[in-house]
């Protein structure tokens, strides 16, 4: 593994980096909004891939991780919630925006897709403050 993928919060933000990426390379844009759904839709997912190894890296999730089991949301929500319950209203609306307005819908809105860009890095911000209380 390299180095960025030893540390959760570093591979998030290259997720986080390689999504806007996509926006500005392959999306498109005309004014206030993107041109081509497909990329935005595989911007979302990349984000949303960032936020969820960002929350890999909490012992709360790894906890919930059995063997070959993907986490699911709800096991996120939970373990977000214990570590810090006002970061759960944070955490659902980055997986709405990022999940179903994003890639569900494929939103060409630059207003929408920058927010929901802004609300991943802000759940990956919250995520390595936890981390490095547990690997100072």
């Amino acid at each position: 593994m390299t180095k960025v993928q030893d540390n959760p919060i570093k591979e998030a933000e290259r997720y986080l980096e390689n999504s806007r990426q996509i926006l500005s390379e392959k999306a498109g844009k005309d004014g206030d909004y993107y041109d081509d759904p497909k990329y935005v839709r595989m911007a979302g997912r990349v984000a949303w891939q960032g936020v969820r190894a960002a929350l890999d890296g909490l012992p709360e999730v790894k906890a919930k991780r059995g063997v070959r089991r993907q986490v699911r949301f709800e096991d996120y929500m939970e373990a977000v919630t214990q570590c810090d319950p006002k970061m759960s209203k944070p955490l659902f609306y980055t997986h709405e925006t990022l999940q179903k307005v994003l890639i569900g819908d494929g939103n060409l809105s630059c207003g929408m897709v920058e927010s929901g860009m802004n609300q991943a890095k802000e759940v990956i911000d919250w995520a390595d403050k936890e981390y490095r209380k547990q690997h100072p």
